[in-house]
């Protein structure tokens, strides 16, 4: 018999698999707010109702820089809340076969070039209207906001993880030895 080699040997199959868990029905859950996606969307709901009501408020509302601004601010607040509500109901985890992270990204990437854009618009403004000083701010509060989302959004959609709902991993290990 060889001296390198081991009579007997013993051979381990590990086997991992992960399961999905959703819950169909609807329920109001809110735990979601205390997340840190549930905080992103409280907080952006609320920049972009400040800086609409900022421009809004101002005697330059109708100008094209105002109009862009609210336009974009709307648009996110509108979005960016129903989706909310949708997170708060589980209705997202209810449709689980759409890609819920990759809209999110899709629309929190386009969010933050968009309100980079209405925020630098508003700033160039900002030394005739005070109040479009102050929508600046809360723009480029938003992009920076929803910037990071999409970050989130970006690096959740790349590893597999569901919007809402859990995968549960099972392992099942098995042992052989061979038989002399």
């Amino acid at each position: 018999m060889d001296q390198g080699f081991p009579a007997q040997h013993t051979t381990t199959t590990t086997v991992t698999t992960s399961t999905t868990t959703t819950q169909p029905n609807i329920r109001f859950d809110p735990s979601y707010t205390k997340t840190l996606p549930g905080m992103l969307k409280i907080l952006q709901v609320a920049l972009n109702l400040l800086g609409f009501i900022c421009i809004t408020v101002s005697s330059q509302s109708n100008s094209s820089r105002g109009a862009w601004f609210n336009t974009v601010a709307m648009s996110g607040f509108w979005f960016t809340g129903i989706l909310l509500v949708f997170y708060l109901f589980h209705i997202i985890e209810k449709f689980s076969k759409i890609p819920w992270l990759q809209i999110e990204f899709i629309f929190c990437g386009l969010w933050t070039i968009f309100y980079m854009l209405a925020a630098s618009l508003a700033a160039g403004h900002a030394t005739y209207i005070e109040a479009f000083g102050a929508a600046a701010f809360f723009g480029f509060c938003a992009m920076v906001v929803y910037g990071y989302d999409a970050w989130l959004k970006f690096h959740a959609s790349r590893s597999g993880a569901l919007a809402q709902g859990q995968h549960t991993p099972k392992q099942i290990s098995t042992v052989t030895s061979p038989a002399y």
